[in-house]
């Protein structure tokens, strides 16, 4: 497995080995004892989660509150540009993003460490967005942060078009007015 560090501490694209012939192809996704040689962490994940959404959807920018969770992603069919934002008050990258385009043809990986938003948006026809997560969903501690915040200034790929939101995202508050993490 290959690592590819971001310009955030902790966030990380990996890209598994791809075996493929004239079948198919063949890839671990997650391997723990691998995982753990390649990037130096060992999660504990406890949920397996799938969406599958159309194209201009958006999703996020989600976190858990109390209970963070770390989520590894990947998309299993389509495309999605996938960020991740530091929402740890005391982080020297508190407010920054950064973000990875996943598909079913690059195979990639993206890891979002606890203490960091995350969001997608759809850019193929549909996609099938898998993820594992460290810790469960508790709706209770759920929260969003504005995907448009310009403090934010995420560059989302919507060439022009407005992204379908849920009503929970419609609402999201800017990050000046959310509740982030103070460790």
């Amino acid at each position: 497995m290959k690592v590819i560090p971001t310009s955030l501490p902790g966030v990380l694209i990996l890209e598994p080995r791809v075996f493929g012939d004239h079948r198919g192809f063949f890839l671990e996704s997650y391997q723990r004892k691998g995982f753990r040689e390649a990037t130096g962490l060992d999660p504990e994940f406890v949920q397996d989660n799938h969406s599958h959404s159309r194209q201009g959807v958006l999703r996020g920018i989600h976190y858990q509150l109390v209970k963070p969770q770390g989520k590894l992603v990947r998309v299993t069919s389509g495309t999605v540009w996938d960020v991740a934002v530091d929402l740890r008050r005391s982080s020297p990258t508190f407010g920054q993003w950064v973000g990875v385009e996943l598909s079913a043809e690059n195979h990639r990986l993206f890891w979002v460490p606890p203490g960091f938003g995350h969001g997608f948006v759809v850019l193929s026809e549909q996609a099938d967005f898998l993820y594992k997560t460290t810790e469960y969903w508790y709706p209770e501690y759920d929260r969003s942060i504005a995907w448009n915040d310009p403090s934010l200034a995420i560059a989302w790929p919507l060439a022009g078009q407005d992204p379908i939101l849920a009503p929970k995202d419609a609402a999201a508050p800017a990050l000046a007015q959310a509740e982030v993490y103070d460790e």
